[in-house]
């Protein structure tokens, strides 16, 4: 079972949740298997102030965060899970049952990461911005005729498994796992690469929203160490500063 520090380093964090009872049932479960740390994204105002004052996780709501944006949440997280269903969606990001998930978190708190529980609101889940902030997505397995769960019963089943079968300790003498770049450095990247994308006229203005997605995907799939993210922030850089200071148009 997780130790309470370990469980220190687990964020749960909700977007754009809608029913304050939904929050509330998060709360309380994220309260019975020792978890502390909530944030919530663009929540409904009137709906977080009614949440916050559900019974049983009281203190918990009240020390929550409320922020704006998926990636200001998510800036220290080496490891970021997405939750949903792949009834209506391809996966651009690996894919892993919940039963299957322990690994991957063990490896995640061995190398001091802080690791991400990401849940969507309730009518539609995750969209596909969203997740391109996440290494995996998570998958309860469910009955095919009904695959998706509230929001509430989704992360009771989700953090029952975090904290029951994850924290094997490593094996003795066993290589402790690379670190992994923590989300707001690989977003320092993308926006970096993005500006010199820009400088080369790399691609056409319309293609710029679709780039900003595929390289977020894909920075967290390279799973950067943070010192190759610096080279590479460095690399680009003088890439950067050369297109900035070579005469003449750039070529396409």
């Amino acid at each position: 079972m997780l130790t309470t520090a370990q469980r220190d380093r687990i964020l749960v964090i909700l977007v754009r949740p809608r029913n304050p009872l939904n929050i509330g049932a998060v709360a309380r479960a994220m309260a019975n298997f020792g978890f502390a740390h909530l944030t919530v994204v663009a929540p409904y105002e009137p709906h977080w102030r009614e949440a916050k004052s559900a019974i049983q996780a009281e203190s918990l709501l009240q020390n929550a965060k409320s922020v704006e944006h998926l990636a200001e949440a998510l800036a220290h997280c080496t490891l970021v899970l997405g939750t949903g269903t792949l009834t209506h969606r391809s996966a651009e990001q690996p894919v892993v049952p919940l039963p299957a998930l322990a690994p991957h978190i063990d490896r995640a708190l061995q190398a001091d990461g802080r690791i991400a529980l990401v849940l969507g609101p309730e009518k539609h889940g995750l969209t596909r911005d969203d997740l391109a902030y996440c290494h995996l997505l998570v998958e309860i397995p469910t009955d095919p005729r009904q695959p998706s769960m509230n929001l509430g019963q989704a992360a009771a089943v989700c953090l029952y498994e975090l904290a029951t079968r994850c924290g094997v300790p490593a094996e003795a003498h066993a290589p402790v796992p690379a670190a992994i770049a923590p989300s707001a450095t690989l977003d320092c990247l993308a926006d970096l690469i993005e500006q010199t994308m820009t400088a080369s006229a790399y691609s056409p203005r319309a293609m710029v929203p679709a780039n900003h997605h595929d390289l977020r995907v894909l920075l967290r799939r390279l799973a950067l160490t943070p010192p190759d993210a610096r080279r590479t922030m460095g690399l680009f850089r003088r890439i950067l500063w050369r297109l900035g200071h070579t005469p003449g148009p750039p070529q396409p």
